[in-house]
């Protein structure tokens, strides 16, 4: 879900936005860069590969401090109002989630293509929606303009944002006097960890269990060096934190998803609940919703895929896929690539068009004028372990 790809970033680093936690990233010698308008960290010293296993085999602690955290407060206190005025903008059943849990969404535009993609958690007394810094300010005037009748929306620059990620996550809040490991996947509620209140989701960008907890900023240096007091506990940045998600199978918002890409190309039609759906109660009246319905029943013209290589040369973002060798017909893009240190192998995923998207096909991408064999799979290279 989460955009960490440190390219996308402004080229004037004078007006470069700072989280709360960088003058704690400097002191621990984080390798800081732009991205989305923040300066933030992108490895710290003992490198992208260490922060990377580390997060496998512990808890690896980001700073993702830099997402917006909206909170959607119903005027009249009718949760239920807000949640069915939010549908008009996603083709999700948000009125079905639960008081303390949280669902997957994206926002769509006419053409069904993706605007940013997003967590919507139901609060009890109101909607809390995280979503990608590079969309932020953007994501906020679509939410007012399409629920200024029912809702209030605010785009809360007061709170911090961390992730601890790692099959350790829940024993190191729990020894900081948390009742975290009573949590399963997905669901959110109110902790105290460390003496601080906070708002902890059991959910993550990585494949990993883990936790996304939103903290006062003022608070939130003291409470990470409470959690770096536990050895299990180990900073990590933007670069591991691509590497773990691409090994997941997890999309990169402006990478592997844009406006131009729906839903059902991306593979995220999982997402899209029966209920709105052809034949559901609440099908359609989203944005873009013939063309994406009309894809579901009858698919889309390309498909987000895994590509594994059959040699150890990563193969990047960009590169151009071909069916054969020696073929000048272009079948698809990789959208994200690299070396995926817990497999251990080069992994990346891209688009393909339907015919070719059959896991076990042969496709060619072309690498500086080279044709590098890569086969067509499920794009999940490293199992999820969530706590279901």
């Amino acid at each position: 879900m989460h955009a960490t790809n440190p390219t996308e970033s402004p080229v004037d680093s004078t007006v470069l936005k700072r989280t709360p936690l960088h003058a704690l990233h400097l002191e621990h010698g984080a390798r800081m860069a732009p991205f989305a308008g923040y300066d933030m960290p992108i490895q710290y010293k003992a490198g992208v590969l260490k922060e990377h296993l580390h997060t496998r085999a512990s808890a690896g602690l980001f700073d993702v401090s830099h997402m917006g955290q909206v909170i959607v407060t119903p005027k009249t206190g009718d949760v239920k109002a807000v949640a069915a005025a939010l549908e008009r903008l996603v083709p999700v059943d948000v009125q079905g989630i639960a008081p303390g849990r949280q669902r997957y969404a994206f926002f769509t535009n006419a053409k069904g293509g993706i605007l940013d993609d997003l967590m919507i958690s139901h609060r009890g007394d109101h909607l809390l929606l995280v979503v990608n810094a590079g969309c932020k300010d953007n994501d906020t005037a679509l939410l007012t303009a399409a629920l200024s009748d029912v809702a209030t929306v605010t785009l809360r620059e007061d709170l911090a944002l961390v992730a601890l990620q790692g099959p350790k996550a829940a024993a190191v809040l729990t020894a900081l006097g948390s009742d975290a490991d009573a949590m399963k996947f997905m669901d959110i509620r109110a902790l105290t960890i460390a003496g601080i209140a906070c708002v902890a989701a059991r959910s993550g960008y990585t494949g990993e269990d883990g936790f996304e907890i939103s903290v006062p900023a003022d608070k939130v240096e003291s409470f990470v060096r409470e959690l770096l007091e536990n050895s299990d506990a180990m900073l990590a940045g933007l670069g591991a934190r691509d590497s773990l998600r691409l090994e997941a199978g997890l999309c990169l918002y402006g990478s592997d998803i844009d406006e131009q890409t729906t839903p059902v190309e991306a593979a995220l039609t999982w997402a899209i609940q029966k209920v709105r759906r052809t034949g559901g109660a609440r099908a359609g009246g989203y944005p873009g919703a013939d063309i994406i319905q009309k894809q579901l029943d009858s698919g889309a013209p390309r498909v987000r895929v895994g590509l594994k290589a059959e040699a150890r040369n990563p193969v990047r973002g960009g590169a151009v896929i071909y069916s054969s060798p020696d073929s000048q017909v272009v079948i698809g893009t990789v959208t994200s690539g690299g070396f995926g240190p817990t497999a251990d192998w080069p992994v990346a995923m891209g688009y393909v068009d339907r015919n070719a998207a059959a896991p076990g096909t042969t496709v060619h991408a072309d690498v500086r004028g080279k044709r590098l064999s890569m086969q067509v799979v499920d794009p999940i290279f490293v199992p999820h372990r969530y706590k279901r």
